[in-house]
């Protein structure tokens, strides 16, 4: 099973719960429409066509996307127990898009490191901090 299958299926069974226990009834803005997000006003004019269709695309930039993967990543790490095989493969899976991050930056191996551990630490502290409901 990869990486991406187990985080998906921890994903899943919180959301689960969730739903069981009744927590994401009555969230603001249920029942109404989605808010635009879409501010291009600072795109300049001659771009903005250009930027809707990458969006309506589905585009996403990649450093973004890994970004956006190493959050993830992270948020379902802060739901695994320390000693698990889970919790060691999410680690690995998070330095392997930290990598490719710095990678894409053209940053050299010991910015890598040091910004995986930076990124490591944070969700281990988050992971360590007892939780408030």
């Amino acid at each position: 099973m990869s990486t991406l299958a187990f985080l998906d299926r921890i994903a899943e069974e919180k959301i689960r719960v969730a739903i069981e226990r009744g927590d994401l009834k009555n969230l603001p803005g249920a029942g109404k429409p989605i808010p635009d997000e879409e501010d291009l006003a600072l795109v300049p004019a001659d771009l903005r066509m250009a930027y809707r269709i990458l969006k309506n695309a589905g585009y996403v930039p990649e450093e973004v996307r890994l970004r956006r993967e190493i959050e993830d990543v992270g948020r379902l790490l802060e739901l695994c127990d320390d000693s698990s095989a889970q919790y060691r493969e999410g680690m690995n899976r998070l330095h392997l898009l930290v990598q490719r991050l710095g990678e894409m930056r053209g940053g050299s191996l010991a910015l890598h490191d040091r910004y995986y551990r930076q990124v490591a630490q944070r969700f281990a502290q988050r992971h360590t901090m007892p939780k408030t409901r």
